[in-house]
C-alpha cells in the first residue's frame, strides 16, 4: 500500500511538472519580448478604402491576445511586414440564365516576418482566404464586415500559426 501511494505521488508529480509550460496557443520558449506589425499598404487592384488599416489592427490585436509579446512602434524583436496584393470578387457558381448563383471576396496579403534573436525563422509567404455570398446580394454594409471580420480572422490566424505557433 506504501509503495502503491509514493508511485501515485510521483505520477501525480510528474504529470503537474511537464504540463505547466504548456500553451494553449502554441507559442513558448519565445526569446522575443517585443513585435511590431508594420502598415500593410493595399497594392490590390481593386482598393477598398480603410482595408489596410483595418488588417493591419486586426493583426496586432491577434497577436497582443494569443501571446504574451508587447507591441511597439520600432525596434521591435519581431516584425510583420507586407502588403494586401488581392481584393477580388469573382461569381463560383451561376444559375441557367448565366447570372451569378455565388459570389466570391477574396483576399490576399504577402506577408514578410523577420526574427531579430533568431534569422533562421524569418517568413516571406503569401496568404489568402476567402467568404461566398449569395450572387443576388450586393457586398455592402454589414454583409461586407462580416466578410472582412471573417476573412481576417483566418488570415491573421494563419499568419500567427506560421510564424509563432509553428503549426
Amino acid at each position: 500500500m506504501k509503495l502503491f501511494k509514493y508511485s501515485f505521488l510521483f505520477l501525480l508529480l510528474t504529470l503537474i511538472q511537464s504540463c505547466w509550460k504548456y500553451s494553449f496557443t502554441g507559442v513558448n520558449d519565445l526569446k522575443a519580448e517585443t513585435f511590431q506589425v508594420n502598415y500593410f499598404q493595399n497594392n490590390s487592384a481593386l482598393i477598398e478604402p480603410g482595408l489596410d488599416r483595418d488588417f493591419t489592427q486586426a493583426l496586432q490585436d491577434l497577436i497582443i491576445n494569443q501571446s504574451s509579446l508587447s507591441l511597439v512602434n520600432s525596434n521591435g524583436d519581431l516584425v510583420y511586414e507586407g502588403e494586401i496584393t488581392e481584393y477580388r470578387i469573382s461569381p463560383t457558381t451561376a444559375t441557367s440564365d448565366n447570372r451569378a448563383a455565388q459570389n466570391r471576396l477574396t483576399i490576399t496579403v504577402q506577408v514578410r516576418f523577420y526574427d531579430k534573436s533568431n534569422p533562421d525563422e524569418d517568413l516571406d509567404q503569401r496568404f489568402s482566404f476567402f467568404y461566398d455570398y449569395p450572387g443576388s446580394a450586393q457586398l455592402i454594409g454589414s454583409q461586407k464586415t462580416t466578410a472582412h471580420e471573417e476573412i481576417f480572422e483566418r488570415l491573421t490566424q494563419d499568419i500567427f500559426n506560421a510564424t509563432l505557433a509553428k503549426w
